[in-house]
């Protein structure tokens, strides 16, 4: 019995502490931040203390820390100790050892009081300690989960519980996983539009956490206590998701129970207040930037040293440390009050540069206090326009949104100065909108007054019907992204509101785009209404398609998808059936994880639509879908790009393109920028001519009144629109309208224009450009914060700050100099000078860090990196106009000038407040660190002791000095250092361009992307001056054109001979000037003088002369006396036996060899066979002409010319085998280099290229082939590309890139096949096999890749191949007419013969037309309505039409007669050839192939062909989408090409041909037929009901009195009434066209008609 009590009173009970003891324990806690491998730096803090904890009351307990000790690491760890801080432990010490009270009951911690005002830092030092006593006991289960609350926040804990019940002991382990929380304690700046993705969110988080706990507990009679707790806890960030390369946060904490006391403790005499539970607390302020720690009790006085600073040390050039600094004065500006910030202004409000920098921080400060500053700037007027333009938007898009910003952003982007400049309104107004998303995103509702300024925005735009109110409300509204919003956005849709429809097409388009980013949080709603728009065929393509992407981008499920495919399927408008069927077969092959669900639905859907869909041409809306997913390190990103075809413009009415990237389970829309366009055409196209005033207008106006329901097409306003996205935040659009753009057309267009902005060009460049500017550009700034078991902060933080500067100084001089109101031509008549110096850098650093960040102290792994770049540009022009000369002329270079420094550095560092500015800094990778095993050398015992003791000294060295920006790198003795350096020599231009890299990494520890980040990098762009002995005083570039080109050659070889001292060899100057170019191998004179000593061989770097080969021997002394005959023969024989080789045809051979034509002939020592192929070197050489451009670059000393380099272009393209040379020659003596170049046309078809260069062009050879011919039948043209030798440098990144071409042919569809091509060829054959498609194949050495029926993005002209001997000089236009064939291919033709007809849009129907009526077969329906073509059978003859013609002032018959076509103008008859002119628009007549030919190319029509039999018509490309009649509307979309003259879409063939005839009035002409609408002569059952049915499509009749011979079945429509309806076919004739359509029904129609007694009175 006493063992059962025994055990009942030792079952495991809560631990707790007794109100009558105290209890004394000892505790440790560090945290430390680094790479997880030892021997690396690492930062970190430990504290340590005593604690004492006593009873007040029963659940209150007293807590005082005695003796806090806290001690900073900075080192290698584990090797470095942490040392004593006092500083730190001072500042500390004043709040920790002050008394704190607790509630603890049942393992519990609830209310934790403290101090007044103690900082929050050592509150949550507090927290952290009693956080170790938190414990939740079960005593009926030893193992159990459940959601725990700590100072990490409420999140899944799972304990195991272990008891001793021997020894009264049990051991408690807690586990917490702080992926897994209910209410996790998290901070993040910065990621307002960074989104989590539903997919697999948790396991690809790239910040992971977790804490294990274990207790010691020991069991008495008096309770369970506590003895030992320990804790560790690991963050870990892998910043590429990769599952090794990660940086590691450890935190650990030990407390050990060391005594209990029978004495109760005592209550303090301060007075406490709450401080809550043990929830961690962020201040009310967020710490600093965690790359610096200032003090902030007097910002005033800091700004403005930080100022000065700022402004003394940046005059000429970027201080080293301007980001750093700048970044500080943010900070600064952060702490300031608005009062303070005013005093700051007023002392700096006289000084230009002061203001300019303290406005651009405070505008990156994002606080309260900077807004209200910046609004009391802005209502005192002290800001100009460009301030206000480059401060307010920034500012509203930085800004912290809270509860007491959102009012005072409202009274600043609703102030008159902000309202009356409609660019500042704008981009403010889209600003406070970003400010309003983000501030809805942390509330649950969004409260109606920060909606409302808005709201109000799109109320007033709708009642006053501004449409430049109407855009920018719709587009704040989409940046702000609340569902409150949808009803005012509905009422800009004509499906959802009647008012709508007057809206132009441009802002229906934006009030969709509005919805995007609602559907973030109401997507079923959003979907609801777009898919109305979708499915409604009534509203505009672009407004449809614009839907459809939206839908997309809501992430629909399959039900969805599958109603978008059906609606698609019933699609007549090809646009959108092709935008939406692209849509899902971009996103049916993506890779992303956010979209495997749409991926899935999207393949299943498309299986419902036709493949057809595919097979569109260009001219048909697209989606194009470019991404990629990295699954090894989760990171992936998709580009979309939408293009939007309209039928009426050439070139697509909207294009829009975004970026999206993914990683580790986030999304975010990075970039996205649109273009919208609406009646550019018109603008491009209009010409001045009146053709609403000309006589025929008129009367095609009445015509287009006598067709049923036929209006003209309403006039596109001309805009173009386009908008800017970041990160989905719409930053800034611009609207230009019509007004704008015919001005912009104008200032190119007219004469007068032209020469007004020419003025005012010629102005500036007299008066002269002169300026300085340095502007910081952007300020990004991430932290994400989370608590640490210790109570100390753990920040991940990004910043970055890139700033600008540009020093401008350019003027010229016109000679002769110019009057006020000069004339443009005279400029060409003019001599300029300018001078010019520009010095525009830039300056990009970069900080990321890892670590413990609080106000007293910084311990944190921080990565820097830096990128300056600074482009130099100081130069002298003198542009000759007349003379076609231009000269460039620069100073070479005297000092080493960086164009582009990168350094990249990581380290560990500790800051503290009681040490400002001295910071300790170790670097992550220790200069004594391990390498790789692989790379380890060999020692010897002799040399391993010394070498060892020579590196410690230089690590002990380099560890005492801080990380230099410039000696950083010089230091480095770790064997894993990558050194290259690599430099293109210029000589004789005194200068060499290198690049160098210096890379210390510890990727030898693991291969991963974060241990090569980790290190020190260095790379630079540099010029460098070159010592030599000639010193030069400036580098001269001279371009020179036209026919002096030549002279000038010539003026450059008599100025080298002068130099040499010697004479030429010949005096032809023809020859001296192919000397000097290096044409032909020079013939070698045996004359000492001439020969040079070489300079001695410098043994440099790797260095990389232009000009000097090492590979190539040079000839020696004694060759240069052999014979002039031989050294000849030899010089022409490789180039003859090489052409031969090439090709077998003795014509090409002689074009291809045409550059032979320049090289000297010699009669001593010539063979039979040289002499013959000199003769014919020599017929050839006629052919060669002076050269057409030549490009000099010279050293200049004592304006005579040193060396550099010659360029020297020929043409000849209007010979009869067009050709085109380029020679690059070194001008220096003792270099041979040269580079020649050659392209030509050999015959009708075949074209080939060549590049040789190296020494005498004789090294390295490419050559490529274009032949056309047949391919299985099917023309065809192959390339084919050979490269015999080339340097090995461009072998081996010709051979990195071959790797990836199996990969990119498989993703593009290509088949494979292995191949033994040749080793040193490339071949590439495309077949045309009709015009949409072609086959591809490619060969290359190993591997032949092929495709059959590759569809081709347009139509290609496919037509008999002309024989050669057919074509007319030049031969080569098969390649020169290339482009304006497949142009004429694109425009439309329509054609008639005999029955059948071919529209516009290729669509083909057999159609008779009635006899004597007219037909509108083609005719312009826009506003001009510029022409009317009409055709009708012929009179009298069988298959033989008659057309008529309406354009201009002119009436314009051709009818057949006699044989021939007859030709009437205005009623008379005319002579076949003949021209018009009606007010400046022209027009031709000539006769062609038994017909006549009709051209006006004004009016928009390029040809129009008639010979009786056949008609056609082609018009010009911008007359898509404005033409009506039976050749159809010209706008792609074949299904709808039955469209009548009311709009409507006839039933077949025979209807649509009805619908276009002309009545005439009766009695008066020859056509006796009427449209009417008909009854159906039958009674049907509709829905049970008996009906009569009247048809909604006029049907062709006899006129009254006349009976019909002949009849045509027709399909027609029917809407019906019941059968004892009152309602009869006269009282509702014109209004059944209106009626719904019941049902379709067969009728006949009257084709002709016989007239015994007609009715002239109908």
């Amino acid at each position: 019995m006493r063992g059962i009590i025994l055990a009942l009173v030792l079952t495991l009970v809560d631990p707790g502490f007794s109100s009558r003891k105290s209890y004394l324990y000892s505790y440790e806690g560090w945290v430390l931040n680094g790479l997880q491998e030892k021997n690396l730096a690492k930062a970190g803090v430990r504290l340590s203390s005593k604690l004492e904890i006593s009873g007040l009351s029963e659940n209150i307990y007293l807590l005082k820390i005695r003796s806090p000790q806290l001690e900073e690491y900075n080192g290698i760890w584990p090797r470095d100790p942490f040392t004593r801080s006092s500083k730190i432990t001072q500042m500390v010490s004043s709040c920790l050892t002050r008394p704190f009270k607790f509630e603890y009951n049942s393992g519990r911690v609830g209310n934790i009081y403290g101090p007044e005002n103690c900082p929050d830092t050592c509150i949550n030092i507090v927290r952290g300690i009693l956080n170790m006593i938190q414990i939740t006991i079960k005593k009926s289960q030893n193992v159990y989960e459940l959601q725990e609350a700590g100072i990490g926040g409420v999140c899944h804990t799972r304990y195991v519980i272990q008891e001793d019940k021997k020894n009264s002991r049990v051991s408690v382990t807690k586990t917490v996983d702080q992926n897994n929380c209910q209410e996790k304690v998290v901070k993040s700046l910065g990621m307002a539009y960074i989104y989590p993705c539903p997919v697999d969110m948790k396991k690809e988080r790239i910040i992971k956490g977790t804490v294990a706990f274990s207790y010691k507990l020991k069991q008495s009679d008096s309770g369970t206590l506590i003895t030992e707790v320990v804790s560790q806890q690991v963050y870990q960030i892998s910043p590429f998701s990769e599952p090794t390369g990660v940086a590691v946060t450890e935190a650990k904490q030990q407390l050990t129970l060391l005594e209990v006391r029978s004495e109760r403790g005592s209550s303090p005499d301060i007075s406490v207040q709450s401080y809550g539970g043990l929830r961690y607390q962020f201040p009310a302020v967020l710490p600093q930037m965690a790359v610096q720690l200032i003090k902030t009790k007097n910002p005033e006085q800091r700004i403005i040293e930080t100022l000065q600073h700022i402004i003394l040390n940046n005059q000429q050039d970027f201080h080293d440390d301007l980001p750093y600094r700048f970044l500080e004065l943010v900070q600064l500006c952060r702490t300031a009050s608005s009062d303070s910030l005013e005093s700051i202004w007023r002392q700096c409000s006289d000084k230009p540069r002061y203001r300019r920098w303290l406005l651009s921080a405070v505008s990156a400060t994002g606080t309260t206090e900077a807004l209200k500053f910046l609004k009391s700037r802005i209502r005192s007027d002290d800001l100009s326009y460009l301030q206000t333009l480059l401060s307010v938007p920034f500012a509203l898009h930085l800004t912290k949104a809270d509860e007491h910003t959102v009012p005072i952003a409202a009274d600043l982007v609703t102030s008159s100065r902000i309202q009356k400049n409609p660019v500042l309104q704008q981009l403010a107004s889209l600003g406070y909108s970003s400010v309003v998303n983000r501030y809805c995103s942390q509330t649950s509702a969004c409260p109606k007054e920060a909606l409302q300024p808005i709201h109000d925005l799109a109320d007033e735009a709708i009642s006053r019907g501004r449409e430049d109110k109407m855009k920018l409300a719709l587009k704040c509204i989409g940046n702000v992204g609340e569902p409150a919003s949808i009803k005012r956005i509905l009422k800009f849709l004509p499906i959802f509101s009647s008012s709508a429809s007057d809206i132009p097409i441009h802002i229906q388009i934006d009030a969709i785009m509005a919805l995007r980013k609602i559907a973030w949080k109401d997507r079923k709603t959003v979907q609801g209404y777009l898919i109305q728009i979708l499915a409604d065929e009534s509203l505009s393509p672009e407004l449809r398609m614009i839907a459809c992407a939206v839908i997309f981008e809501t992430r629909p499920a399959l039900p969805l998808i599958t109603t978008i495919a059906n609606v698609a399927m019933k699609e007549s408008n090809l646009q959108v059936a092709s935008f939406v069927y692209s849509y899902m077969k971009a996103l049916s092959k993506s890779s992303l994880p956010y979209t495997y669900n749409i991926s899935s639905a999207c393949n299943i859907a498309l299986k419902l639509l036709a493949p057809k869909l595919d097979r569109l041409s260009y001219r048909y809306s697209k989606v194009i879908r470019v991404g990629g997913y990295f699954d090894n390190y989760k990171v992936g990103a998709a580009g979309d790009v939408f293009v939007m075809n309209s039928p009426g413009t050439m070139f697509p009415s909207a294009i829009i393109s975004k970026l999206m990237a993914y990683s580790a389970g986030s999304v975010a829309d990075l970039v996205e920028a649109g273009v919208l366009v609406e009646g550019l055409t018109d603008v491009i196209m209009k010409r001045n001519i009146p053709f609403a005033e000309y006589s025929t207008y008129k009367k095609i106006k009445e015509i287009g009144k006598a067709l049923l329901g036929w209006k003209e097409l309403p006039t596109e306003t001309p805009l173009i629109s386009a908008y800017f996205k970041l990160f989905g935040q719409e930053l800034a659009y611009v609207n230009i309208n019509k007004e704008v753009l015919q001005q912009a057309v104008k200032a190119v267009v007219e004469p007068a224009d032209r020469s007004s902005v020419l003025r005012r060009l010629v102005g500036q460049l007299r008066s002269g450009i002169a300026g300085q500017w340095t502007q910081p550009l952007w300020l990004g700034e991430l932290r994400y914060i989370v608590p640490t078991c210790t109570g100390l902060p753990l920040e991940y933080s990004s910043y970055s700050a890139a700033l600008a500067r540009a020093a401008l100084s350019v003027d010229g001089k016109i000679t002769p100099p110019l009057t006020g109101d000069f004339r443009p031509s005279q400029l060409l008549e003019s001599t300029v000078q300018i001078r010019s110096d520009i010095n525009p850098s830039l300056y990009i650093q970069k900080f990321a860090t890892m670590g413990v960040n609080t106000e007293y102290f910084q311990q944190a792994v921080e990565i820097q990196g830096k990128i300056l770049t600074r482009v130099p540009i100081k130069f002298n022009a003198k542009i000759d106009m007349k003379l076609k000369n231009i000269k460039i002329e620069t100073n070479p270079c005297h000092e080493e000038t960086e164009i582009v420094v990168g350094r990249h550095k990581a380290f560990a560092v500790s800051r503290n407040l009681g040490e400002l500015g001295v910071e300790k800094r170790t670097s992550i990778l220790p200069g004594d660190a391990s390498s790789n095993i692989v790379e380890e050398p060999f020692k010897p015992s002799d040399r391993a002791s010394s070498e060892d003791f020579t590196k410690q000294e230089a690590d002990s060295t380099s560890r005492k000095h801080a990380y230099s920006s410039q000696e950083d790198l010089r230091h480095i003795t770790g064997r894993k250092t990558h050194k290259r350096d690599v430099c293109i020599k210029l000589h004789h231009l005194r200068c060499q361009l290198c690049f160098s890299r210096r890379s210390r990494d510890a990727s030898f520890l693991k291969n991963t992307y974060l241990h090569r980040l980790i290190g020190e990098h260095e790379a630079k762009i540099v010029l460098i001056p070159v010592e030599t002995d000639d010193d030069i005083d400036k580098i001269q570039l001279e371009i020179q054109a036209g026919s002096r080109a030549a002279s000038k050659i010539i003026h450059e070889v008599n100025t080298e001979s002068e130099e040499e001292g010697g004479s030429s060899l010949y005096e032809d100057i023809q020859a001296k000037l192919k000397k000097i170019l290096g044409i032909e191998n020079v013939f070698k004179i045996a004359n000492k003088t001439h020969q040079k000593k070489q300079p001695p061989k410098k043994e440099n770097a790797v260095l990389t002369e232009l000009g000097a080969d090492p590979d190539v021997k040079r000839p020696s002394s004694s060759s240069a006396s052999s014979a002039v005959s031989s050294s000849s023969s030899s010089a022409v024989s490789p180039r003859r036996k090489e052409a031969g080789d090439e090709d077998e045809n003795d014509q090409e051979e002689q074009a291809r060899n045409k550059d032979a034509s320049s090289k000297s002939s010699s009669s001593s020592g010539r063979s039979s066979k040289s002499s013959k192929s000199s003769t014919s070197k020599s017929s050839s050489s006629s052919n060669v002409k002076t050269p057409v451009l030549a490009v000099f670059l010279h050293g200049i000393r004592d304006d005579k010319k040193i060396g550099g380099f010659q360029l020297v272009v020929y043409a000849d393209i209007d010979s009869v085998r067009p050709r085109m040379q380029v020679f690059v020659s070194n001008l220096t003596d003792s270099s041979k280099w040269k580079l020649c170049a050659d392209a030509s046309v050999l015959n009708a078809h075949k074209a080939a290229a060549y590049l040789k260069w190296g020494r005498n062009c004789q090294d390295y050879k490419v050559s490529s082939e274009l032949v056309t011919g047949r391919f299985a039948a099917h023309p065809a043209v192959q390339v084919k590309l050979e490269w015999p030798k080339v340097p090995s440098r461009v072998r081996s990144i010709a051979e990195w890139f071959y790797k990836f071409v199996p990969g990119a042919a498989f993703m593009l569809g290509f088949s494979e096949k292995m191949d033994k091509n040749p080793s040193r060829q490339a071949r590439v054959i495309v077949a045309l096999t009709s015009p949409r498609t072609c086959d591809v194949v490619i060969k290359l050495p190993d591997i032949t890749l092929y495709e059959k029926a590759m569809r081709l993005p347009l139509s290609l002209p496919v037509g008999p191949r002309i024989p050669a001997s057919e074509l007319q000089p030049p031969i080569w236009n098969v390649f020169a007419e290339a482009p304006a064939a497949v142009l004429q291919n694109l425009k439309a033709q329509c054609s008639v013969s005999y029955n059948k007809i071919t529209t516009f849009n290729e669509v083909q129907f057999n159609y008779t037309m009635p006899t004597n009526c007219y037909h509108v077969l083609a005719q312009d329906c826009s506003s001009d309505l510029k022409f009317l073509v009409m055709m009708k059978n012929a009179e009298g003859a069988v298959n033989l039409k008659a057309i008529n013609i309406k354009l201009g002032n002119h009436e314009v018959d051709m009818r057949p007669a006699n044989g021939r076509v007859e030709l009437l103008v205005d009623g008379a008859e005319s002579p076949t050839n003949i021209s018009l002119t009606s007010a400046g628009a022209s027009l031709w007549i000539h006769s062609e192939n038994q017909g006549l030919v009709l051209l006006a190319p004004v009016y928009g029509i390029d040809k129009l062909y008639f010979d009786g039999y056949t008609f056609r018509i082609q018009v010009a490309l911008w007359m898509a989408g404005k033409m009506c009649g039976l050749c159809g509307k010209y706008d792609a979309e074949s299904k709808q090409e039955y469209r009548m003259p009311n709009g409507y879409v006839a039933k077949d063939a025979v209807s649509f041909g009805h619908s276009w005839i002309l009545e005439e009035k009766p009695c008066r002409g020859a056509c006796k037929l009427r449209h009417s609408f008909v009854k159906l002569e039958k009674t049907v059952q509709l829905a049970g009901v008996d009906s009569k049915c009247y048809s909604t499509e006029p049907v062709l009749r006899c006129t009254k009195g006349c009976s019909a011979t002949t009849t045509a079945p027709v399909t027609v429509g029917f809407h019906c009434l019941p059968a004892d309806s009152a309602t009869s076919l006269t009282d509702k004739q014109m209004k059944f066209d209106q009626k719904s359509e019941d049902m379709q029904d067969t009728v006949e129609a009257h084709t002709a008609c016989s007239c015994e007694d007609e009715d002239c009175s109908a």
